[in-house]
């Protein structure tokens, strides 16, 4: 009885640290870039291209090495306040998406520039999230974060880039745990085939799908997994972006 509540106990930790806790405060420190406009904050490690019209917006933040999780953790949100500097905080939470990777840098020390080095957890917010709950001139900021649920407006959206034999799908606005751990890809010929992680949210396969209507199975952080039937029909092309069910 001991041994297999031990078991238990062990498999709930290690499912907790896996997936993340949602409520959970802990410490970190923000930092902003990307200008007033965010234009700076386009593009990044996570693929997501335009943030804006992929629905992000500005609240978005890249994550230092020891949040990024070789980029699994893209896709999650986060919410955060500034927290123990009254000169420099503003009252208030912001909820942010993680969209990009806070790069460290060994050549400056991790307490004077070096923010984003392993082990600290660190936000570089786009600097319109940043401003709302800080003050410019302080340039960085200890805050309070916690993972929650993300808040997506229409379904989970499937872009297909490639070409035949590769191809390469970014997975876009999922709501829920946010960050995408596995996806699947059936066509109308073919059974459920497990894509490869390429970078980011972007997930691969190399079969030949052309000239069929194409489903997704799409597992989050969570454990939690939706389907997708036939999101794509058959007369599909490269670089379109089709929506699927949502979390």
């Amino acid at each position: 009885m001991a041994s297999s509540l031990l078991i238990l106990l062990i498999w709930a930790f290690s499912f907790s640290v896996a997936f993340g806790e949602y409520g959970n405060w802990d410490s970190a420190h923000a930092t902003f870039y990307g200008g007033g406009d965010a234009s700076g904050t386009m593009g990044g490690a996570c693929g997501y291209g335009n943030l804006y019209s992929q629905g992000y917006g500005t609240n978005t933040a890249a994550l230092s090495t020891a949040l990024f999780n070789n980029g699994l953790t893209c896709g999650a949100c986060y919410e955060l306040t500034c927290s123990g500097e009254p000169r420099w905080c503003n009252p208030g939470t912001i909820t942010v998406t993680a969209t990009n990777f806070c790069p460290p840098n060994p050549s400056l020390p991790n307490d004077n520039g070096g923010w984003c080095n392993p082990p600290r957890q660190h936000f570089d917010l786009a600097e319109p999230a940043y401003l709302q709950i800080a003050q410019y001139r302080a340039g960085i900021v200890p805050v309070s974060f916690r993972r929650v649920p993300c808040v997506k407006k229409g379904g989970i959206r499937f872009t297909i880039n490639g070409h035949s034999f590769f191809n390469l799908v970014l997975v876009t606005n999922v709501a829920g745990a946010g960050d995408v751990h596995s996806v699947s890809i059936k066509g109308s010929n073919t059974g459920w085939q497990p894509m490869s992680r390429n970078w980011g949210q972007n997930w691969q396969s190399n079969s030949y799908i052309n000239g069929q209507a194409l489903s997704f199975q799409v597992t989050t952080s969570d454990g939690r997994t939706l389907t997708s039937h036939n999101v794509a029909p058959a007369g599909w092309q490269f670089g379109q972006t089709f929506e699927g069910g949502q979390f």
